[in-house]
């Protein structure tokens, strides 16, 4: 049994986790509203780290 821990995720990408992994269970401490056009998570808890390391 897999099990997908973190401390923030967006829609987008708890989505596309799941449909390629249905058996995975998730655990997200916070949701943050959505991606934006640059695949940033905004506003929210991740968008200064997303920003230093150029997350895509």
């Amino acid at each position: 049994m897999i099990k997908f821990m973190c401390i923030i995720a967006a829609p987008e990408g708890l989505e596309r986790l799941h449909t390629a992994h249905p058996d995975v269970q998730i655990y997200v401490g916070h949701l943050d509203r959505e991606l934006n056009a640059d695949a940033y998570i905004c506003p929210g808890l991740g968008d200064a780290g997303d920003r230093i390391f150029g997350t895509k």
